[in-house]
């Protein structure tokens, strides 16, 4: 699994602390299968202070040693125009970037790296205000005033937007693709379900006209609402895969336990155990999950998905993705293709 470190340095605004968690949190989450990340808050000191207002005592898990087998390190900023950081952090810096890390930076993050050096001869950028700082410090750096990462090499450079959601977004994008990024963005700022949020346990509601029948509860009973699902394949992988294939089939209780040769039964006994849900409760959220995606990625009309999903009636679709997702389809595309807008890049010139 990549390694992350966050080298956390004295003064550091809270927020860019706390952005990268979230947003890095919110790439291992769009990969549940495959967590793609560890994120190590390193610091040179046991305890460090963040800005103000309201400065906080953090404790940092690592010390510098944290830098050491990390393939990113990411400095956070710390401070209005700064001094250099210690002689152990930017010799650290200094071997990461020797070993070929990936070396970010977070708004004043840039004067970290500025003094070891290694920016020299190279585009950089940090917070607006201290650009000009920057430049007349190190004028062997082409200082860029931009709202977007600077990348030179190994090497990204941000101004600090929304404690460095920006770099922290680029980087998911490098290593998982734009669509992973996006999910991690809006998993961040909409506050959309998770998508594998879709194919978790949920808490039983009444039974309604809408929802397929359900069997009665076995003995053993399923695991909490929010337990991640399974992060190894399962002896039910080629069953939920063959289901996810054929969503838009009227499938059966019957229909999936002949797939899987085994009896109602013990399909019922197998779904609970590795996923918490019964068989059709499986199904329909990742029918649900479908549709997100259809929502998300096409222009198939909203009337449209139910056949494509399985979900039979525009009726159906309504609710129960209202009741899995607490909004509407049309909502949600919406709201979905605003964040892409917003934070969206702009294209780069050909």
């Amino acid at each position: 699994m990549p390694v992350i470190a966050l080298l956390a340095l004295d003064g550091v605004p809270a927020p860019q602390l706390s952005t990268p968690a979230l947003l890095f949190g919110a790439a291992s989450r769009t990969f549940y299968r495959r967590p793609p990340y560890e994120l190590r808050v390193c610091a040179a000191r046991e305890t460090i202070t963040t800005a103000p207002p309201c400065p906080l005592q953090v404790t940092p898990e690592r010390g510098l040693d944290g830098l050491a087998d990390a393939g990113t390190v990411l400095v956070t900023g710390y401070g209005a125009c700064p001094d250099p950081p210690p002689a152990d952090v930017l010799a650290a810096l200094r071997a990461a970037a020797d070993r070929g890390a990936r070396i970010a930076s977070i708004g004043t993050g840039a004067f970290a790296l500025a003094a070891t050096g290694l920016l020299d001869g190279r585009r950089a950028t940090t917070a607006w205000s201290h650009a000009p700082e920057l430049a007349r410090r190190h004028p062997r750096i082409e200082v860029e005033l931009t709202d977007w990462p600077v990348a030179d090499g190994q090497f990204l450079t941000s101004a600090g937007v929304l404690g460095g959601k920006d770099v922290c977004v680029r980087m998911i994008e490098e290593d998982h693709g734009k669509e992973a990024a996006l999910e991690a963005d809006r998993q961040l700022f909409l506050m959309l379900p998770n998508p594998s949020d879709a194919l978790r346990a949920a808490p039983r509601t009444p039974h309604s006209p809408h929802e397929p029948t359900t069997e009665p509860p076995t003995k053993n009973p399923p695991p909490p609402p929010n337990s991640p699902p399974p992060s190894e394949p399962t002896p039910l992988t080629p069953t939920t895969t063959w289901l996810e294939s054929n969503l838009h089939r009227p499938l059966t209780l019957t229909d999936i336990a002949t797939h899987a040769r085994t009896s109602v039964r013990s399909l019922n006994r197998s779904f609970r155990v590795h996923t918490g849900l019964t068989p059709l409760q499986y199904l329909l959220r990742a029918r649900v999950r479908h549709a997100q995606w259809l929502l998300e990625h096409t222009d198939t009309p909203v009337e449209n998905i139910p056949a494509r999903t399985g979900l039979g009636t525009p009726a159906n679709l309504r609710h129960h993705f209202h009741r899995l997702n607490g909004t509407t389809p049309t909502a949600y595309r919406t709201a979905y293709r605003t964040l892409v807008s917003l934070f969206a890049p702009p294209d780069e010139p050909k």
